[in-house]
């Protein structure tokens, strides 16, 4: 709610060659250089939410590729953006983050040409980066329609697993297994939607799972979803985070956000709260024509998580099942 009322300051964009802008809501912004190629452009940033340094770089470098990745796009370069505190930098904590950025990029095939930095007291590290699309293959948040079944190609997991660690509450192996999650890029994923004919997607980040479902459902559309929280995916072991209540705040306001757009048949609020929990490096939420889920599937079947059929687009409002 906030976001929408900062960018409703922005003005209006008149220029043809902005294929996707900021009104719609989506993961980045489309700019037509020919009639066969498009630039995709983004940028993500954000505090440590692991303890390892070389992770945290690693996680922001996989979560600045998912927006790229969410449009359908190939990544071609980044920039890196630093805020780290002065005084410390003799630690060698900004090497090992930065090392493991650059780790991440050079598994995506993506080289880091440069970047900014400043003097902060918290450190924030993130990148943004430029990609390239075919402007009849992009896919965006637009395009869903009835019948559409949704898909989730990783387990729900960080934001609760960043607040236990935070805490010192999060088992070991948990933490492990979260970091690997967001750790995975989201490469595979968007390859195979492209190739199956996805009809929308979006990477699951700070919005939870519903909030971005919201977003492939706007308001005036007529769109619903009927959502089965028994099918969507959840880490092993981050059940307990729920029953500790190891929300993050971030969380508490998805759901808020949510208001009236949910009917949520009497379900928990612990539910209600997993399925608004806020992600970083998350999946990607795909709609598939059911005449293409199979391919999409099977696609995706030997990957390390596979497209998971969580609900499907109706012509009602977002009704979520247990």
């Amino acid at each position: 709610m906030e976001l929408g009322q900062v960018l409703g300051a922005l003005p209006a964009l008149t220029d043809p060659r902005v294929l996707v802008g900021a009104t719609t809501g989506d993961d980045a912004a489309v700019y037509r250089i020919a009639e066969d190629r498009a630039l995709v452009a983004t940028v993500d940033f954000f505090t440590p939410i692991v303890d390892d340094p070389e992770a945290f770089g690693a996680i922001a470098a996989a979560n600045s590729l998912s927006d790229v990745y969410a449009m359908g796009a190939r990544p071609l370069f980044a920039l890196s953006l630093v805020g780290f505190p002065r005084e410390k930098l003799a630690t060698g904590l900004l090497e090992r983050i930065v090392s493991g950025g650059a780790a991440c990029l050079a598994e995506a095939g993506v080289p880091v040409v440069g970047g900014h930095s400043i003097d902060d007291a918290e450190p924030k590290f993130g990148y943004a980066v430029t990609g390239e699309v075919h402007p009849g293959r992009m896919i965006t948040s637009r395009g869903a329609a009835p019948g559409h079944l949704l898909y989730l190609t990783k387990p729900l997991c960080s934001g609760l697993v960043a607040t236990a660690i935070k805490r010192g509450l999060c088992p070991p192996d948990l933490e492990q297994r979260a970091v690997a999650v967001m750790l995975h890029l989201n490469r595979q994923a968007s390859e195979a939607m492209v190739e199956a004919g996805a009809s929308a997607a979006t990477d699951v980040s700070g919005f939870g799972l519903l909030g971005h479902l919201a977003n492939l459902l706007p308001p005036g559309s007529g769109l619903g979803a009927d959502l089965r929280l028994s099918a969507v995916p959840v880490l092993d072991g981050v059940e307990e985070l729920v029953a500790a209540d190891l929300f993050p705040g971030g969380t508490r306001r998805n759901l808020q956000a949510l208001g009236a757009r949910v009917d949520w048949n009497g379900l928990a609020e612990g539910d209600r709260l997993l399925l608004c929990d806020a992600q970083t490096s998350g999946g990607l939420l795909v709609a598939v024509p059911p005449e293409r889920a199979d391919r999409f599937e099977a696609l995706l079947a030997p990957a390390p998580y596979p497209a998971i059929r969580i609900g499907v687009v109706t012509d009602g409002p977002i009704r979520v099942s247990p």
